[in-house]
Formats: structure tokens, C-alpha cells, sequence
């Protein structure tokens, strides 16, 4: 150990301390106000326990461990058991993964494993504060923990024993697929450990010290108890470390480090060289009150004051720092790499954040904002492609979009330039053009069907937001070409609009899918339904407009998002909550819906739908978030909302206005620079702004410029109990955003009886009344010089379908596809189970069409049958003899479907009495969570007969090791295509 390097170190921090101590005392106590139970309880997904702002540590109680929904952050507020206090977790997901490196407290005989080693508590006997948390345990263990930003502090205050012990159990939460601990003094272990969820890949290396020596340690494993094994490298080992207590506090050091031991020892000695818990807790509050203090709001509320705070709060949680005191960081090819001249970022919830998160950070912290581009282009560099959702150096792939091009971009338009510019529109349109989640069928045709890729509405409305941001970032740096193909794509949200219902509808083998269902909740749909996306155009909200025939039907149609009943059908989707209507706050893709009002002109609905959900959706209490808290953005969301501004299209510097909460509210830019919002109101019903004054100047528009932010001054809105007749209405003070292209054609649409057929079967192709329409029958790509269409297409054989649209202009639509095959005209089938209609496959003649399905069940040609066997039977049309039967099935255990236990044939020549002649066993293991396809079939010999029985036997009750366990429940079998040869 270097005594010097400790002595200068303490220098340093003393002497940073003091400046601390200077510029706090202008600092309000802000931190009171922050609770950090908010979102504990309901499906908010948040943990309480203490980090400090976007910290490397989230030092917290895990009062689960197996994973379930609930359960994502390690805590939930129902929970009266505590398993132990682990240094990672994430904020508001809604996928598990963290845990890492967790203690837990036990007096007496050693107690190794969960079962055993857990604790009961009380609310009553717990605490959470911004950077503390304390908690005594059944036990009478009472725990305090508090952190910087890259070390976790923990106080162990132990009745007098000679067996106070602390459990390290290197298997806990996710799969440790791989460790080494290294005990290298009675005071001092070393080690790292690699674990597999949702990030697969993940390493994290500490350095952990005790205030105390501890008298002996016990290690359990496969092999048994060990006391004399001082390097540990089994991933299923449990330490005890035993200490002999007086009474007074143990305390622990645990440095954290995605690059190594050595990274983790010097985060340690630049962070906390002392052993002061007061002052790490004290200066933990100072740095959040210095983030806190960026923003002050005044009101005689505290219940608003406590809401506004702990929403920003939870803000700047995530993302975390990911790189060492030094710099170094471990970048997406598991490579050590250092970050020169900004900070290494991880945990990007994009696809959420992206909308208010990012927005606000861009406001109130410009500089972190350069280190998260700096970040996302180095993960571009490292590992090809700009990040989707980031979690601990792996790309999940989870959610849609690739939507780190919305906050590049967003920066970009706000002056925040310091970057390889070449290179970020480089790494953009190679994310835009990558060959996966359908952008091939996106980018050869225009659109996405279901054909083609699960939820494709959404990834169709959301590739083409993504590619307006290319555009605009093109344009900002003088790249022509890019800026004018990607802006021809952001217009393929047109492609998927529905001129009829007047919303976004499924594509389906060239048509609509059929029936259809705005409020049914299904693959086609992310986390939504029809409603939930069909106003997610925020780049060419006039062209939306226009599409929709004008301002009075989209007023309609927002209208009725809001008063439609808020029940849904289809698929239980438990991210679909706080609805108003079929408006559904608990999730993103509704975030921006009440400001687009503002956009008709008709700001007094924007106000109205703002207090109401900034009232009656957010709470001071656990279950206080009416969702997930999704890193930041359901609390950056409120935020904005609450001072009275939102950014509707990030990308686009301006934020429109909707109904500000606090009288008066001071935004502190990193300039020094300030702006006052001040609300002026008599009473609660005024609620509605009749004047707005910028800089005591009347200003008429609905929405404000962010360099007009930042140029700081006074914001002030008059309020009234009556709408405005003047405010927000004229043409000039409405927001707009529109793509500049007035010559474009949409997609022609094919109408079909069905995509099979036993004789023949007509079809029409439609488009705009302005265009021709062009087709080929043999799956050749259309042009001018093909047939011209000019009535029904009558179909006899198997074919394949293409059609283009051409308007005067001589501007051609995208490719159209449908698909007809012809089916045997003989044969019949009657299916004796129940199929859910989620999983039809197009009716019962589904399972004998030709068409047969992939491993992407989501497309819908699989049938799905739950808590019964299938059973069918197929007519052949007469006698025939049989040399082979067969029948296909899919496996995807993470989404409860499992291949039948075995499938049975049976024959008959009368459809009454049948005769068994085969049965095939499955080999394919349950907790095989590959997904997977896979035909049962049997040769057969001297069979005859015209009826085909077919029974594939259900697996049943999804056993405990599955990962929804407890909270799944009965298998399904999904089947496509019986056949006969």
C-alpha cells in the first residue's frame, strides 16, 4: 500500500471539499425533498437504496432474486424479506439483470445460501434518502449504506457477538458464469465477476475492505466447506467472513470497475481513502443538491415539491458511468479502451429516453450530453453499429428503432458540435441500413408488413422518425445526397396509415390486415396498439394532418384517443397503464400525444390533458409512477411537463407549451445564465393560459425556440379559469414540423379473400387517384414497361404478386408484395381444439395452406393452442395410400411455447373410427431456450384411408425453472402445417 499516494489523495479530497463547502452554501437543501420509494411499489420498477448522480454504484437492498417482472430492480415495497445489499441496479426496466457484488448480514451459525441467510424488515425500520439508505434488519442488524460515485460504503452496526458474519454470495440475482476472489488479507479481498442476463456478457471487477479484520472466512461450493482456500475461482462459491463484534459500526469499501482489480484499487483510493461513512453520506447529498439546484421550483405544496425533485431525481440515475478514475473503460468488443476529454457512458435505454430524457439533459447538462455521443460513437467504432439499449458494454437489442440518431441529432440542433461529425452520419446510416428487425423489407419497399417482421407498425412509424433525424443531421453538415434519400424514407410512415379509420393499421400480403382492431394489443404493436401509435409521426405532424384530410379529423381522432373506453383486448400487456382512454401514459409511445393539439391550434386541450396527468398520474407514494420507470423518462416527462414545456420532436430545437405547475420555476444554465418561468393564477380552476410575456414582451406562440431557453430572462404564463380565443391560434404562433417533399406516392394496396386458394381467387389493387398502377405475376420487380393494371386479377395457380404506384410526375411508389398459393381443392380440415385468436394463422385451413411458418412466431402463421392438446383432423378427399405423415412445430420457451410431449396419426377411411399407425416422441429438451422449428413425422407403410387424426400432447404446467416462474403459467403448442405424402 503507497502512504504517500493515500496522504495526497486526502489532500485533494480535503481541498475539494472545501470548494464544495464554498459553492454549497449557495445551494438550497433540495435533496429533502427527494423520495426515493416512489416507484418502489405498482410497476414503477425503482429501488431506493443510495448512488449518487449517474453514478458507477447503485448501492441497494435486493428483496428479489429470481428475476420476475416485479422484481427488475432487485426491490419491490410489497416485499418484507430482505436477501442481501448488491452494487448495481437499474432503474425502472423492464427486464432484469445487475446485482453485482451483494453482502448480507447474518449473527451465529454461518448460513450460506438465500433460504437461509435472508432477513425479514419492517418499513418502519427502514430509510432512503438521496445517496443513504438505512434498514434494520429481523436480526437487529441495523444496515446504512451511502456511496461516491464509483465506491459503495457500507456501516454494519452488530449486537455484541463473537459471530457477526457477512455473506458474499458470488451467484446471486443473475448466472455467474465465471469469477475469481482472491482473499489477500484479513481485511482485503480482490476479484471480478462475469455474469450472463440480459446483458450476456458482463464483467465487473472490486476491491472490497473491511474497517475490521474479520477472524476467519468459510467458503461453500459443490466440493463443500473450505477454510483455508484463499483464491476462489468457482462461480457457484458463498463466502462468510466472520467478525467478533463489540458493538460498534463495521464498516466496508467496495470499489467497483468494468476494466479490472487495478481500476477498481485506484477508484478507491481517489474516491474514499478514509474510513469517515459521515462525510461520504454528507458529500453524497452535496452532489446531488448541486444537480438538484439546477432547477427551483417554489410551491406551498410540499407534496409537488416532493414529486418534482424525485422525479429529477430518478433523471440522473442512468445512464452510468462506466469508465475508471483514469478513463479507462472495457468498450463493446470486450477491449480496454480510455476515454479522452469526456466520460464513458453505459445503460441507454433509447427507445424510452430519447423523448424527454435526453431533451431535458440537453437543457440543464450540455456537457453530459457531448460525453453520451462521444460514448455512442466510440460503441459504433467498437462494436459496428450505434447502440439500441446498452446495458454493461453489450447491445440487448431490446425495444425498437436505433434511436441513439435522435439524441446525435438533437444535439447537433442545439450547438452541442464537438464531435466527428464524418463519423457519427457514418455510424447513423449504417445503423439505418443494418440487415435485421426487418429494415430490408423497409428500405426495398417502403414499409413493413407483417410478412415480413413482428411489430412492424411500429418499427415502420419509428425507422422513419429515425430517418428524418438522419436527414436533418445530413443536412446540418452539407452531406446533400444522404439528406434527400433519408428524407424520401421518413416519409414511409405514410405507408401504413389506414385513409379510412384513420389510423396506423398492419400490413398484410399486400393489403390490410383484416379484421382489424384499433384497441387490440398484438405482435404487430410494441408494447401498443393501434391507438397508442397512430400519432407517432412528431416529424411531419402537417404532413399527418394533410393525410388525415385536415385539422377538424385530426382533432377527432386525437379527441377519441382520449374518451375512447379504456379497455383493451387482445393480448395482456402489462406496460399498458395510465390510461386515459386509450392514451396510455405508463408507456413512451403515448408521451408526446396531449401537446399535439397545440398543433391545431387548439392549445386549451394541451393544458387540460397535461394537469390532468401531471395531477392524477404522478404521486407521492411507492406505487406514485402509473409505469415503468424506464431509466428517467416517465420522471423527465414530468419534469418538463411541470415547467410548463416539452419537446415534442427532438431533433427539432423548439418545445411547445402545456400547463406549467409551479408559480415560479429558475432554470440555471451551465453558462450562468438563468430563465424564470413564473405562473400567474388566482385560483385552481385557472388552468388555462391566456397570455404569455417573454422577457416582458407579449409573445403569442404556443411553443418557444431552445436557444430562446437558453438565453435565459423571465418565462411568464397568465392564467384564466376560460381558454384564450387569441393564444396559439393564428397560423404563425402554431408549431409545425413538416418534410419538405411534396411529390411522393404511396404504396399500393392489394385486396385478397385470403393469401390461399383450392380453385382460383380475384384480387384488386388500389392507390391514389392520381397514380397507375404497374404489376408483375412471377415475382419480378415492376416498372413502366410492365402490365398495367386495369381490372380484377383473376389467380389460378401459386403466384407471386408485385405492383408499383406512378403518379403524373413519373414518381414511383415502393414494392408492394403479396403472395397466393394454391391449395390441393380436395382437401378439407376440421380442428377439434380451440386456437387463441392471437395465433389463428389465417383460420383453420391455415395448418394445411402450403405456407409455412419461421422461427418469428410473431408474423402470425403459426396457430397457438394453451392449457389443451391439438387435435385435428385433415379430409384427403378420397382413399389414398400414405407414405409419410407429418406435422410442424415451433419452440420459443421465453415466450411459454414448447414442443408437444409426442404427436399421434391416426387413419381412417370413414372419419369415424380410426386406427393409430404412428407416433412420434419429442427430443427437443424443454429448457432448450433456442428458438426453433421442427417437423414430427413418421414413414408408414400398407396405409390406407382418406382421414388423418392428428393429437400433439400439450407439455402442460411450465415447470419452476423456467424464467417467468412463478408467474407463468400453462405451455403453448404452436403448430403450422399437417401434410401427407
Amino acid at each position: 500500500m503507497n502512504t504517500k499516494h493515500y496522504h495526497i489523495s486526502s489532500v485533494i479530497i480535503l481541498f475539494t471539499l472545501s470548494l464544495l463547502s464554498y459553492s454549497v452554501s449557495a445551494q438550497r437543501n433540495l435533496a429533502q425533498y427527494v423520495n426515493p420509494y416512489i416507484g418502489t411499489g405498482g410497476h414503477g420498477h425503482t429501488f431506493p437504496g443510495a448512488t449518487t448522480p449517474f453514478g458507477m454504484v447503485q448501492l441497494s437492498p435486493d428483496t428479489r432474486i429470481d428475476g420476475s417482472w416485479d422484481g427488475c430492480s432487485g426491490y419491490h415495497y410489497s416485499d418484507s424479506i430482505i436477501y442481501g445489499f448488491s452494487h448495481t441496479h437499474l432503474s425502472g426496466t423492464g427486464v432484469s439483470d445487475y446485482g453485482d457484488v451483494m453482502l448480507m448480514p447474518t449473527i451465529g451459525k454461518a448460513k450460506y445460501f438465500p433460504e437461509n441467510y435472508a432477513q425479514g424488515f419492517s418499513h418502519k425500520n427502514e430509510k432512503a434518502e438521496a445517496g443513504y439508505y438505512s434498514v434494520l434488519l429481523d436480526n437487529k442488524v441495523k444496515v446504512e449504506l451511502t456511496s461516491t460515485t464509483r465506491v459503495g460504503m457500507h456501516q454494519y452496526s452488530f449486537p455484541k457477538t463473537d459471530s457477526a458474519n457477512l455473506v458474499f454470495d458470488l451467484m446471486h440475482r443473475d448466472l455467474c458464469m465465471e469469477t475469481l476472489l482472491v482473499v489477500q488479507s484479513n481485511s482485503r479481498i480482490v476479484g471480478y465477476r462475469k455474469s450472463k442476463a440480459w446483458a450476456t456478457d458482463q464483467y465487473i471487477a472490486f476491491v472490497m475492505e473491511f474497517s475490521k479484520p474479520f477472524e476467519d472466512f468459510t467458503v461453500t461450493n459443490k466440493k463443500g466447506i473450505s477454510t483455508t482456500e484463499k483464491s476462489i475461482s468457482d462461480p457457484n462459491a458463498k463466502i462468510n467472513f466472520r467478525f467478533i463484534s463489540d458493538g460498534k459500526p463495521i464498516l466496508v469499501k467496495v470499489a467497483l470497475s468494468p476494466v479490472g482489480p487495478d481500476g477498481a484499487q485506484k477508484n478507491l483510493e481517489a474516491e474514499l481513502p478514509h474510513w469517515s461513512f459521515k462525510t461520504v453520506r454528507q458529500n453524497a447529498q452535496i452532489s446531488w443538491n448541486m444537480e438538484l439546484n439546477k432547477i427551483l421550483v417554489e410551491s406551498e405544496n410540499k407534496n409537488d415539491l416532493i414529486k418534482f425533485y424525485s422525479a429529477l431525481y430518478h433523471v440522473m440515475i442512468h445512464p452510468n458511468v462506466a469508465s475508471d478514475v483514469d478513463g479507462r473503460y472495457r468498450g463493446m468488443d470486450k477491449k480496454i479502451y480510455k476515454a479522452e476529454g469526456y466520460t464513458h457512458y453505459s445503460v441507454f435505454s433509447l427507445w424510452d429516453t430519447f423523448r424527454a430524457l435526453h431533451p431535458l439533459l440537453s437543457i440543464i447538462d450540455r456537457e453530459r450530453t457531448r460525453s453520451f455521443v462521444h460514448t455512442f460513437l466510440n460503441m459504433y467504432e467498437q462494436g459496428g453499429r450505434l447502440p439500441v439499449w446498452e446495458l454493461a458494454s453489450n447491445e440487448t437489442d431490446c425495444m425498437i428503432g436505433y434511436h441513439s440518431v435522435s439524441v446525435i441529432n438533437d444535439a447537433m440542433s442545439k450547438g452541442i458540435t464537438d464531435f466527428d461529425k464524418k463519423l457519427a452520419l457514418e455510424a447513423m446510416v449504417k445503423s439505418a441500413t443494418w440487415s435485421h428487425l426487418g429494415l430490408p423489407a423497409y428500405m426495398a419497399n417502403g414499409v413493413i408488413s407483417i410478412d415480413d417482421e413482428h411489430e412492424s407498425v411500429s418499427k415502420t412509424l419509428e425507422y422513419a422518425y429515425d430517418d428524418w433525424c438522419i436527414a436533418q443531421f445530413a443536412k446540418q453538415i452539407g452531406n446533400e445526397e444522404v439528406h434527400k434519400q433519408f428524407l424520401q424514407r421518413s416519409l414511409n410512415y405514410k405507408n401504413t396509415l389506414d385513409p379510412e379509420t384513420g389510423l396506423m393499421r398492419p400490413r398484410k400480403n399486400g393489403g390490410w390486415l383484416s379484421p382489424f382492431e384499433p384497441r387490440e394489443v398484438n405482435n404487430h404493436f410494441t408494447e401498443a396498439n393501434s391507438w397508442q401509435y397512430s400519432f407517432f409521426v412528431p416529424h411531419d405532424i402537417n404532413g399527418h394532418i394533410a393525410m388525415l384530410g385536415g385539422i377538424e379529423r385530426f382533432e377527432a381522432q386525437l379527441d377519441k384517443l382520449f374518451t375512447e373506453s379504456s379497455e383493451t383486448t387482445g393480448r395482456d400487456q402489462a406496460d399498458i397503464t395510465g390510461l386515459i382512454g386509450q392514451y396510455a401514459h405508463g408507456n413512451e409511445p403515448s408521451h408526446h400525444m396531449a401537446y399535439l393539439y397545440n398543433y391545431i391550434g387548439k392549445p386549451e386541450k394541451t393544458q387540460v390533458r397535461i394537469k390532468q396527468i401531471l395531477t392524477e398520474l404522478y404521486h407521492n407514494a411507492p406505487d406514485g409512477l402509473s409505469g415503468n420507470e424506464d431509466c428517467g423518462q416517465m420522471s423527465a416527462w414530468f419534469v418538463l411537463s411541470s415547467l410548463g414545456i416539452y419537446q415534442v420532436t427532438p431533433g427539432k430545437p423548439d418545445f411547445t407549451f402545456g400547463y406549467p405547475l409551479f408559480n415560479k420555476s429558475t432554470i440555471k444554465f451551465e453558462d450562468g445564465a438563468t430563465l424564470v418561468i413564473d405562473r400567474q393564477r388566482t385560483n385552481e380552476q385557472d388552468q388555462y393560459i391566456q397570455q404569455v410575456s417573454l422577457n416582458n414582451q407579449a409573445y403569442t406562440k404556443s411553443y418557444i425556440s431552445y436557444k430562446q431557453l437558453l438565453n435565459g430572462g423571465n418565462l411568464s404564463f397568465k392564467m384564466s379559469s376560460q381558454p384564450s380565443s387569441l393564444f396559439g391560434k393564428n397560423k404563425q404562433d402554431i408549431p409545425a414540423t413538416e418534410v419538405d417533399i411534396k411529390d411522393w406516392v404511396s404504396l399500393p394496396v392489394i385486396e385478397a379473400t385470403s393469401k390461399s386458394f383450392k380453385e382460383n381467387t380475384l384480387v384488386k389493387i388500389s392507390a391514389s387517384p392520381d397514380s397507375k398502377i404497374y404489376y408483375t405475376v412471377d415475382g419480378t420487380q415492376p416498372s413502366l414497361q410492365s402490365s398495367r393494371y386495369q381490372k380484377s386479377i383473376e389467380i389460378t395457380n401459386t403466384t407471386s404478386l408485385r405492383a408499383i404506384a406512378v403518379n403524373e410526375s413519373k414518381v414511383v411508389s415502393g414494392v408492394v408484395k403479396a403472395d397466393f398459393y394454391k391449395m390441393p381443392s380436395n382437401r378439407k380440415v376440421e380442428i377439434k381444439s380451440t386456437y387463441s385468436a392471437q395465433y389463428a394463422a389465417g383460420g383453420d385451413e391455415g395448418i394445411i395452406d402450403g405456407i409455412r411458418g419461421d422461427v418469428n412466431w410473431r408474423k402470425g402463421e403459426w396457430q397457438g393452442y394453451q392449457k389443451q392438446d391439438f387435435e385435428a383432423i385433415v379430409d384427403l378427399g378420397k382413399s389414398q395410400k400414405l407414405k409419410e405423415v407429418g406435422a410442424g412445430f415451433l419452440q420459443d420457451t421465453r415466450a411459454w411455447i414448447l414442443m408437444p410431449t409426442s404427436v399421434e396419426f391416426f387413419i381412417s377411411t370413414d372419419g369415424k373410427t380410426f386406427k393409430k399407425i404412428a407416433e412420434v416422441k419429442n427430443m427437443v429438451a424443454a429448457d432448450d431456450y433456442k428458438e426453433q422449428t421442427k417437423d414430427f413425422s413418421a414413414l408408414v407403410s400398407k396405409v390406407k384411408g382418406r382421414y388423418l387424426k392428428v393429437i400433439a400432447h400439450n407439455y402442460g404446467k411450465l415447470p419452476a425453472w423456467h424464467q417467468g416462474y412463478p408467474f407463468s403459467g400453462d405451455a403453448y403448442i404452436f403448430t403450422d402445417e399437417v401434410w401427407v405424402k
